[in-house]
């Protein structure tokens, strides 16, 4: 129950309060999104005088189905993870498992082939194995990889933006064409509902434009600036909100405002704040309108905050400028490559302070300094030897060691 002066809302505190006429009564089971009052918004969570048993109504990413390869997806109110059959691993059971995981520091191991992983790095460590650590103050944002993970950092929830916020920030992009199709700067939002009704704050990329968009339950707002003049090397971006008006300002060009849909004023949101990617492997489940495919590509540095017009900006997270969770950013214009030698033709791959080599074919190993056997799975082409066989090599091909109950030259007949 949550009490606004004599409003309750839910169910009352105590059975005495109830009229005797009403009769047995429950309190409610169920979620409440939006209450008005004749023409004023009520805020479930900022004005309560008080309350009780009340949680974050989320609808269940599970029923979603994210989970991939025959996964089962299991949640609770704040969480939700996908159990993996045999042989597959990641998020969504999307990819073939890390058997022996090598990768330290609370990295994320992905498999490049059947033996062989790719660490992508945690905040503050770098290197094959994200064993060496770095510092950062001016973070770089690889984009989406290879492997299809964003780079991303997270702060602790921005507290007080309901009504008012201002926002500033710089970026410098890579001299990428796809660093200005459809990237993510930051976001904000209710966790992962992906229904429109959902609060959210997102500014990102798009087609060479800046673009601004929040919802406050009521339908999306949207502000898109003129092209970018990519003869700068930093741009510039403030922005803000005072209710329902927003506003956008990009380098030099003019400001920017629009009036979001409906009669909503207030921002209601529960995420962290997610600068440069986000942490979930796909984006769907962000809310619909604020979708951006790829992760940032550059750096974005000297972002700033502040919820009232007479606050001093500050840096977000808790401590300030620290933050709680990152995956894959390095320092800007540092190269964890200078760092690396992979051998025998083998180029040295980076995607913010993940590194890895790529192998030319015939070798692997962490350096590309180990040869290929023909009975490995990286073989091209791959051995014929059956399931349940043995492939051993032989100075001129391979042989197949049958398991009981079967012969043949690769184990074919039973």
């Amino acid at each position: 129950q949550i009490t606004f002066g004599s409003i309750f809302l839910g169910n009352v505190p105590v059975r005495e309060e109830v009229p005797r006429c009403v009769g047995q009564i429950h309190g409610y089971k169920g979620c409440i999104r939006d209450f008005q009052v004749n023409s004023k918004e009520l805020f479930i969570i900022d004005e309560a005088l008080g309350g009780r048993n009340v949680e974050n109504c989320n609808v269940p990413i599970c029923d979603y189905h994210p989970c991939h390869n025959g996964g089962t997806c299991t949640s609770d109110a704040e969480n939700w993870f996908c159990e993996c059959p045999k042989l597959y691993s990641g998020k969504l059971c999307q990819f073939v498992t890390c058997d022996e995981n090598p990768c330290g520091n609370g990295a994320t191991c992905f498999p490049k082939s059947r033996r062989e992983a790719v660490c992508l790095c945690p905040y503050g460590r770098s290197g094959i194995l994200c064993s060496d650590v770095i510092s950062i103050n001016q973070p770089s944002f690889s984009g989406t990889d290879v492997f299809g993970y964003t780079s991303f950092l997270a702060y602790s929830t921005i507290p007080d933006i309901t009504f008012y916020y201002e926002f500033r920030l710089k970026f410098q992009l890579v001299n990428h064409h796809s660093a200005l199709q459809d990237n993510l700067i930051f976001f904000t939002g209710q966790k992962g509902q992906g229904l429109n009704g959902d609060d959210f704050l997102v500014l990102g990329l798009r087609d060479g434009r800046v673009v601004y968009s929040y919802n406050l339950g009521s339908g999306t707002a949207t502000i898109i600036s003129k092209p970018l003049d990519l003869t700068l090397n930093i741009h510039v971006i403030h922005l803000g909100r005072y209710l329902q008006k927003g506003w956008l300002k990009v380098d030099d060009q003019k400001n920017k405002t629009v009036t979001s849909p409906g009669r909503l004023v207030g921002l209601n949101v529960f995420s962290q704040f997610y600068l440069g990617g986000y942490h979930e492997y796909t984006p769907e489940l962000l809310p619909k309108g604020s979708i951006f495919k790829n992760s940032f590509q550059g750096c974005i540095f000297d972002v700033q905050v502040r919820t009232s017009m007479n606050q001093e900006f500050k840096s977000p997270g808790t401590p300030e400028g620290h933050p709680n969770s990152g995956r894959s950013v390095g320092q800007c214009r540092d190269s964890p490559c200078s760092l690396i030698k992979c051998r025998n033709g083998g180029k040295c791959m980076e995607s913010g302070s993940t590194v890895y080599c790529d192998c030319l074919p015939g070798w692997k190993g962490a350096f590309c300094t180990e040869t290929v056997s023909v009975c490995d799975p990286e073989h091209d082409p791959p051995h014929l030897c059956k399931q349940g066989s043995t492939c051993m090599p032989l100075p001129n091909g391979y042989t197949c060691h049958c398991p009981l109950g079967t012969t043949g030259t690769y184990c074919e007949q039973g």
